[in-house]
């Protein structure tokens, strides 16, 4: 129904509007006990051999919510239902931002791909830990911080002391949250700042081990690099062991890429691109990272998984876990719950008792 005929509806509105209202809409659903049990009777099965305890806690499903979506922390309670092993809240930062010029956010549909402008759209990270606290947690949520969107950050020094503070006040906050993601990676901010540089890298990383984490810190990963850029950028991070996993990774920013439409892109004069366009470079560098540093540190995929077929090739490239958005917004909210009980399918077609005897198979 949302596929065929709810979506092709909701593709005619401004995806702002569409994004708000699902999102208070999830929030509302997410607080009814009795909706919560009657979508968790219908989306949140899952079998044994698609769970997995990794970074000392449980995922039922190793399908999660990238940052980018729940950047209100809204969706805590609901997303559990829908047969999601996890989400990430954010991207967070330590001043409010109330987001990047129109337009936010666009969409593609020929390219099955989205246009993502928004730049750290986000309350704040106070305001933001005001809102988790009256929350019930009911599986392993993240905390995506990253610098502060904004021109008044003019410097590397600046911009690392923005950062550590946002780490600070999550780690003193008592909120109950289990991992934080560094997002080094979003090509949406203003100013020259950045992480990709090794030594730029290096000062950041230095600067959070000077602090007490007592989570797990995943490192957002750019695409957009090229590999030996990602290899000496991964030199430095496994050289921090709270550091117990990369994401690859973030958005497609070359517009000539051979899965998007000229005419689509031609629609939008910035920004850059979400799903299938991310797919083919997040899997040529999850292989390459598991390759040379798979004992060492865990691989969380994304980018372009619409199917559990795709969710398994990532698997079978050397990732642990998987994080999705656009494949949810063109596929539907069963979308999590097909890919889990794909996944099981799929694991037993190829005789294996569980996801960790397929990590890394294809590498």
């Amino acid at each position: 129904m949302y596929k065929y005929v709810l979506k092709s509806v909701l593709f005619l509105i401004n995806p702002e509007i569409v994004h708000r209202r699902t999102i208070a809409l999830g929030e509302f659903m997410g607080k009814c006990k009795f909706v919560r049990i009657i979508l968790s009777d219908i989306f949140a099965h899952t079998e044994p051999n698609i769970s997995q305890s990794l970074f000392g806690m449980k995922f039922r499903s190793p399908i999660g919510l990238a940052a980018g979506f729940d950047y209100e922390a809204r969706l805590t309670e609901i997303l559990p239902s829908l047969g999601f092993g996890f989400g990430t809240v954010g991207t967070l930062t330590n001043h409010a931002y109330n987001g990047n010029s129109d337009p936010m956010s666009g969409r593609l549909p020929k390219s099955r791909s989205l246009l993502v402008n928004k730049g750290f759209k986000n309350l704040g990270i106070e305001a933001t830990l005001k809102k988790l606290r009256s929350k019930q947690i009911l599986y392993p949520i993240g905390m995506s911080i990253g610098k502060t969107n904004s021109l008044d950050i003019k410097t590397q020094e600046e911009a690392v002391k923005d950062i550590i503070e946002t780490f600070r006040e999550t780690e003193q906050s008592g909120v109950n949250f289990a991992y934080y993601e560094l997002n080094i990676s979003c090509p949406n901010l203003v100013g020259n700042v950045e992480f990709y540089n090794p030594d730029h890298l290096n000062q950041l990383l230095q600067s959070l081990n000077e602090i007490t984490l007592t989570h797990p810190v995943f490192v957002k990963m750019p695409i957009s690099k090229t590999n030996e850029e990602i290899d000496s950028m991964m030199d430095v991070i496994i050289q921090y062991p709270f550091i117990k996993a990369v994401i690859i990774g973030n958005l497609q920013q070359n517009r000539d890429d051979h899965s998007l439409y000229p005419d689509e892109v031609a629609k939008f004069k910035k920004g850059n691109f979400s799903g299938i366009p991310c797919q083919e470079r997040s899997n040529e560098l999850i292989r390459r990272v598991y390759e040379r540093h798979g004992a060492a540190i865990k691989i969380i995929g994304c980018g372009g998984v619409f199917t559990a077929a795709d969710a398994y090739h990532k698997i079978r490239l050397g990732a642990s876990l998987i994080q999705l958005i656009t494949g949810l917004i063109f596929e539907g909210p069963q979308l999590v719950s097909d890919i889990n009980r794909g996944l099981t399918r799929l694991l037993r077609a190829d005789g294996y008792n569980s996801i960790s005897d397929a990590i890394g198979v294809d590498a």
